[in-house]
């Protein structure tokens, strides 16, 4: 076979160098039963040869020969050490216009020669888009649809393209949408359906893609493919079932998608995945939680879900799970609740409805995701809500595990959520019990160190809290705020040109206030405070430089 072989070659660079076509089908046959039985062989005699360059001529779209000759060259590219040569011989331009011919096999042959070369590079991929294969493809799967192998070969196209960026604006000005929805209408075969899903789901993280599925229908299938493997046990109809409703959450993510199916609450498809939370499938509960988090995107959404009872069917689903344990569907539920507590409207309906009982039965969790929405849940309940952060302030388990997760170094978010849902117990509530609670409870020392944080809004509402413990009991912070050098991190806060203005006026507020103590008037003495403040008198800002005269005449009098 070897020297059939060298004989072939040396007989098609002829045929190709003089022009002759004759002999090349033979040769041409003779090289595909080569590459059949030994490819990595073949392909080493074929570069050998110096064959490639040739190729190019032999791939004339009206040439009875062409579908071998790409053919061959996909045989070729499966060689990853063949694949850079081919691109070099120019075979990617004259394999890419084979793409508008109208003949099937020199279609199927082309698909995968060129996907071949390309496989795994992103570089030729983005060469590809450039060349605009994208409008191509999505004509020939309108066209060819009935044909299987046409049909594959162009799905693994766009499920290789979509992954690039840069592919998604060129899909989007395509009818792509509906072709695949059409196409998987007709799918009934798991294998198939899962071919499509692979290329919706990256094709669907664009926000106009995503509204050019939900008009083509593609929801209704999702809904379709739920309902009937929500009972499935088989592995494949599990697997449907989660991509079907994954999916279903990422059209979700996109607010005009989001805010055409939730047709003011009265959406069928809404009202469909809503019916989802109370399900005994934990993959649907999920998408379920994720779905109404998604929906609770602006206000107005918001205000009528808490208005329409959805609340009491996340409870419903968090108390499930206080003992199932299932850590994503709790982070979901969280998620959504906290979305839901955003506006001022829905915070005293929701305390009252026992949110924060049902929050507050995971604070034994060691889940790190599951703490961070626990957190920034309670933390959006009692924003402006004076009875809830007095109640919550004086539950002293809560605030020693919250001084726990502000020590959470290994978990930034918990840490930061931790501290910043302290400082909100004490300013929303402005309660004397609160601020003993926390003090007890050992928090003073983080809100000191959450005054030297990087985020302005969070030094800011450290200094607010502080002031609010100096106001409230001065005494029993006094050794916190000494142990701590509270005083130092106002004289660094206030010398420093990069500190805003709030900061600067907090921290001036909170130099007065501590002024009532012994120990902590000596160091405020002792750094000089009277230098630093009096500079800001001259400060652009008119409510700094007013403080800054109000506590220099503070300072002056007590030095």
């Amino acid at each position: 076979m070897a020297d059939n072989l060298s004989e072939a070659l040396k007989k098609l660079k002829l045929t190709t160098a003089d022009g002759s076509s004759d002999s090349v089908d033979s040769c041409l046959d003779c090289l595909l039963k080569a590459l059949a039985h030994n490819n990595v062989e073949a392909s080493e005699k074929v570069q050998e040869t110096g064959l490639l360059p040739m190729l190019p001529t032999l791939l004339a779209p009206q040439s009875s020969c062409t579908p071998k000759v790409a053919n061959i060259i996909a045989e070729l590219a499966k060689n990853e050490f063949m694949r850079s040569p081919c691109v070099e011989a120019g075979l990617i331009p004259p394999l890419v216009q084979l793409l508008s011919s109208s003949d099937q096999e020199v279609l199927l042959q082309t698909g995968r020669a060129l996907g071949n070369i390309c496989y795994d590079s992103h570089s030729l991929q983005a060469q590809l888009i450039s060349m605009g294969v994208i409008p191509t493809l999505v004509k020939l799967l309108a066209v060819h649809s009935d044909n299987v192998g046409l049909t594959e070969m162009c799905l693994i196209a766009f499920g290789n393209l979509a992954e690039l960026e840069s592919s998604k604006e060129q899909f989007a000005s395509t009818n792509i949408a509906e072709e695949l929805v059409r196409l998987f209408q007709k799918q009934s075969e798991h294998e198939k359906r899962e071919m499509i899903f692979e290329v919706l789901a990256p094709l669907a993280e664009n926000d106009v893609i995503k509204l050019q599925l939900v008009d083509a229908g593609l929801v209704e299938c999702l809904l379709d493919v739920v309902a009937h493997t929500v009972d499935g046990e088989r592995e494949e109809e599990v697997a449907q079932l989660k991509t079907a409703s994954d999916l279903m959450v990422l059209l979700l993510l996109g607010d005009e998608s989001m805010q055409k199916l939730f047709e003011g609450g009265k959406g069928s498809v809404f009202q469909r995945v809503l019916s989802w939370v109370p399900s005994h499938n934990h993959q649907l509960q999920l998408a379920g939680a994720l779905a109404i988090a998604n929906f609770a995107r602006n206000d107005g959404n918001c205000i009528h879900m808490v208005d329409t009872g959805i609340v009491q069917k996340l409870l419903d689903l968090l108390d499930r799970h206080v003992d199932e344990g299932n850590v994503t569907v709790q982070h979901a539920a969280l998620s959504a609740l906290r979305n839901l507590a955003i506006p001022v409207v829905n915070k005293a309906k929701m305390l009252s409805a026992g949110v924060s009982d049902i929050v507050l039965k995971f604070l034994p969790s060691e889940r790190p995701p599951v703490q961070f929405k626990l957190l920034g849940t309670l933390r959006m309940l009692i924003d402006t809500q004076v009875d809830a952060a007095d109640q919550l302030g004086t539950n002293l388990g809560l605030v020693e595990r919250l001084v726990e997760w502000c020590e959470a170094k290994d978990h930034a978010g918990v840490m930061g959520e931790s501290n910043r849902l302290l400082s909100a117990l004490i300013r929303h509530s402005k309660s004397k019990d609160v601020v003993r609670t926390v003090i007890q409870g050992g928090g003073v020392k983080h809100l000191i160190t959450m005054a030297t944080s990087e985020h302005m809004i969070m030094q800011n509402e450290a200094l607010v809290a502080l002031g609010l413990i100096a106001a409230l009991d001065l005494v029993g912070a006094e050794k916190d705020f000494v142990g701590s050098s509270l005083v130092q991190v106002l004289h660094k806060l206030l010398s420093d040109e990069r500190s805003a203005p709030e900061i600067k006026y907090n921290s001036m507020i909170l130099i007065c206030a501590v002024m009532g103590s012994e120990p902590l008037h000596k160091e405020v003495q002792a750094l000089a405070f009277i230098e630093v403040v009096s500079k800001l008198r001259s400060h652009e800002n008119k409510t700094v430089s007013h403080q800054a005269s109000l506590t220099e005449q503070r300072l002056t009098a007590q030095s």
